[in-house]
């Protein structure tokens, strides 16, 4: 009876929103609404942003938005007998059903997300046995020993951690290949680790084959380790001290727990966020997903495996047959499979490792192209909107994440659109120019606000388009290539610890160039129109404005390939350790100003040192938070400072033993509440409107910049090529 009452119930509302969304209404009317709308928004926002009061105004939003595709699928689409009209007008159309569809699929996500989780303790007389998992395959010694050293240095009791490093680098099908150069280098590689790990006291452990890239090795593991629980880390994702203490607790909570993932922090800016110079005042990316999509997966029991900064519970990877690795994301396909087969999930909003983001743009798109490969296997090979196993929420949850990634498509359909018109006069849209500011600006507006709502701390007004703008061009063709032929792609390791030390337009800027110069001819042709044709200068201005929006988006993306210098490598935080310094004979008692994974500021008490001259070479032992061996670091001076409070030395690191790794370790990663204080400061939310004006101003800026790279690069090859002529 009582589920009865409950159908009977939601099938009158629907019936009444049905009625309300079909409801003829005149133009005037329908701009007064949505203005109502937008209102009624902006009140809750700033009065009620929490509870069922946020659910209204979404509630309110979706009435628009719904309003919206009604009329665009009962009055817009071009007569199917103009076929000239008819099939842009159509995949505009469905451009925009996805976005919608998409929509939808976030408020069911993120409408009310799950709130920071409470750390239940460890019984720490019957913890479990830990392995932590480090996989390699090409990375630097000295990266992977300063994430080794951070694992081993992570508080947990003594006998019941155990850390190994699984290097797919030096396997014996490497060491053994024909080609003799290669074959000598992983033999030096397969030696040098298994050195390092000798003197840090992990374990190393390869393999025979390379058979399922990340997934095979980290079943390798697997089979030659016997902890309860697996901790999985990249090689450049140093873990904090507190990593253990925040996760394992809730293993001992639910017997059928497989997974706790914790967020994926960075220390170093993206290329967007470097090359437009947002690092230190614009959340990240990653934010919005880790930030809050993350706990409103954790809500319907979907928050799923990120391929690091991870726990996960080894019965549970046994029963499955271990990490899967048919797709080329073992991370996500290995979660839907354990949730498939009624297994937990538990997500800890708190940065708990820090990492590095891939530093050139190439890489980046390298990266994003193996996920949305990866993504889109899954959605062909697991079908989790079908998926036996999962319950409801779990498969919206899933088709959600999976879906994201055919973004290219309709993301570059909305940058073609209005070339349609301006060039060719074909008609996608049968409205006229009122109608359509009536009903897409209040459309628009309502979007935003609802974005906002959902996001507003995490992502800010049209930065997630700049993002999606600038993957698309190369994402379409890797998204195409799997839905052709699921099993082509293979797994392509990101590259780490990259540097930038002179300004240059990337190897993969040249579409974007293109790409704004056809649009800034859509500007000419907005003109032309408006001028041979002033009975359409409504409809013209309208798709002019449109194509105006798209050339500003492509003006900032000529910012992001227009790559900057580095300064520092990775973002220094503030630690004060006490310690000393010796240069040259010379010793004085110093404090930290603050550290990174590649140098240390450090103040020195004393007065003979402001003649120190940049290169010295010195030594400095520090206080530690951890037992180990006492010993030095050694440090190369790169900064003289002088100031009202002493001298300041900016120094790098100048490691060459395991010790001095751990020594790093301890400094740089021995305390998350720094990274968290760096995340809360960067959280804030402009609103629409100051967030609109400040993307407004960075993209001005972005098209000059990019605009200057270009014919400043141009003249100096030009130069160059004149003066070897010359010679």
């Amino acid at each position: 009876m009582r589920t009865a009452s409950y159908v009977i119930f939601w099938a009158l509302i629907a019936s009444v929103v049905i009625a309300l969304i079909t409801l003829p209404i005149s133009l005037q009317a329908h701009l007064i609404a949505g203005t109502i709308v937008v209102g009624a928004m902006i009140v809750l926002k700033f009065l009620r942003p929490h509870g069922v009061w946020r659910l209204i105004a979404l509630g309110l939003g979706t009435a628009i938005v719904l309003r919206y595709i009604y009329w665009r699928t009962t009055s817009t689409l071009p007569p199917v007998n103009q076929i000239e009209d008819f099939v842009p007008g159509l995949l505009v159309y469905l451009a925009e059903l996805y976005n919608i569809g998409m929509l939808g699929l976030s408020l069911f996500v993120v409408a009310m997300p799950l709130p920071r989780r409470e750390t239940p303790p460890i019984d720490l007389s019957d913890a479990p046995a830990v392995d932590v998992f480090v996989p390699s395959y090409n990375e630097e010694p000295q990266l992977l020993a300063t994430t080794l050293a951070a694992a081993l240095a992570m508080d947990y009791p003594a006998g019941r951690l155990k850390v190994y490093l699984l290097d797919d680098g030096g396997t014996d099908e490497k060491c053994n290949v024909d080609n003799f150069v290669a074959a000598s280098a992983a033999r030096e590689r397969r030696a040098t680790l298994q050195a390092l790990c000798e003197g840090l006291g992990v374990v190393y452990l390869t393999r025979e084959r390379n058979i399922s890239a990340k997934a095979g090795n980290l079943n390798n593991g697997i089979a030659h380790s016997e902890g309860e629980l697996i901790v999985v880390f990249d090689a450049d994702h140093a873990p904090a001290r507190s990593f253990l203490t925040e996760t394992v607790g809730f293993f001992g909570r639910d017997p059928k727990l497989f997974l706790v993932q914790t967020p994926h922090f960075f220390i170093n800016p993206d290329p967007l966020e470097r090359n437009l110079k947002t690092f230190r005042t614009m959340p990240s990316e990653n934010e919005m997903f880790y930030g809050i999509i993350q706990r409103g997966l954790d809500k319907w029991d979907a928050s799923f495996f990120c391929g690091s900064a991870a726990v996960l519970r080894r019965t549970a990877l046994q029963a499955t047959n271990g990490f899967s690795g048919r797709s080329i994301t073992e991370d996500a396909e290995t979660a839907i499979t354990l949730h498939a087969t009624g297994w937990h999930s538990v997500y800890v909003d708190k940065p708990l490792i820090a990492g590095l983001q891939p530093a050139t743009f190439a890489s980046f798109i390298g990266q994003r192209s193996r996920w949305a490969q990866g993504m889109m296997q899954i959605l062909l090979y697991h079908r989790p909107m079908f998926k036996r196993g999962l319950s409801l929420p779990q498969r919206l949850c899933y088709s959600s994440s999976a879906l994201f990634w055919l973004f290219p498509f309709a993301r570059l359909i909305f940058l073609v659109a209005p070339l349609f018109y301006l060039f060719f006069g074909l008609e996608i849209f049968t409205a006229s120019g009122p109608e359509f500011l009536a009903y897409v600006l209040s459309y628009m507006a309502v979007n935003l606000m609802m974005q906002n709502y959902l996001y507003g701390r995490y992502r800010w007004p049209w930065i997630s388009e700049l993002y999606e703008f600038i993957q698309s061009v190369y994402l379409l063709p890797a998204v195409v290539s799997v839905l052709l032929n699921p099993g082509k792609p293979t797994f392509k390791v990101t590259a780490k610890n990259e540097s930038l030390e002179t300004r240059r337009v990337s190897e993969l800027g040249r579409p974007f160039f293109i790409i704004f110069a056809i649009l800034s001819l859509g500007v000419v042709a907005t003109y032309w129109r408006i001028v041979a044709q002033p009975y359409n200068a409504d409809t013209t201005l309208v798709v002019g404005l449109w194509n105006i929006l798209n050339l500003l988006m492509a003006g900032c993306a000529l910012g992001v390939v227009s790559e900057r210098p580095e300064g520092r490598a990775a973002r220094r935080f503030d630690v004060k350790r006490r310690g000393e310094i010796t240069i040259d004979g010379l010793s004085a008692p110093i404090v930290t100003e603050n550290v990174s994974v590649d140098g240390i500021g450090i103040r020195v008490m004393s007065r003979d040192f402001h003649k120190v001259p940049v290169g010295s070479l010195g030594q400095a032992s520090f206080e530690t938070t951890v037992d180990m061996p006492r010993g030095t670091l050694p440090l190369r001076i790169v900064r003289v400072a002088p100031d009202e409070k002493g001298l300041l030395l900016g120094c790098h690191y100048q490691p060459s033993t395991p010790l001095h790794s751990r020594i790093i370790a301890d400094l740089a990663f021995s305390d998350a509440e720094n990274w968290s204080r760096f995340q809360y400061a960067r959280r804030h939310n402009p609103g629409v409107i100051y967030g609109t004006a400040r993307f407004l101003r960075l993209a001005i800026f972005q098209t000059s910049r990019g605009i200057s790279y270009l014919f400043g690069l141009y003249r100096l090859s030009r130069s160059a090529s004149r003066t070897g002529a010359a010679e």
